[in-house]
């Protein structure tokens, strides 16, 4: 069964950081453009930052500057690291996987992506 799972939420006050981490299970994410999406209840679900086979990232410009997305093949684990974190970016995270070996150019669209995580909520206070 193709799997990933999340990890690494939680609740941190304004200005903090949090690093996410997506472990995939029977799926090699070095493959693919994988990423992660954040939803909150008023929100459509929508991309925070992909990287692809070759290692290039993208980012919302919601993100820019705070965020990094990397992966590390040898574990085969995407990781997120959020920082300077304000209560906007309070959502549940999702890491996600598009069959492509590239990224799309409306890659914040989750059509795109068929395995999902089972998602991790960040809440941040001001």
């Amino acid at each position: 069964e193709v799997r990933l799972v999340e990890s690494g939420g939680g609740s941190v006050q304004s200005g903090g950081s949090l690093r996410l981490s997506c472990t995939g299970s029977a799926y090699t994410l070095s493959y693919y453009c994988v990423g992660w999406f954040r939803q909150t209840p008023d929100k459509e679900r929508t991309g925070v930052a992909v990287i692809d086979s070759n290692h290039r990232t993208t980012y919302a410009d919601s993100v820019k500057g705070r965020f990094t997305i990397s992966r590390d093949d040898a574990s085969n684990t995407l990781y997120l690291e959020m920082g300077s974190l304000t209560p906007e970016d309070s959502a549940i995270y999702y890491c996600a996987a598009d069959p492509s070996n590239y990224c799309s150019t409306s890659w914040w669209k989750d059509i795109h992506y068929n395995v999902w995580g089972q998602g991790t909520q960040v809440t941040v206070s001001s």
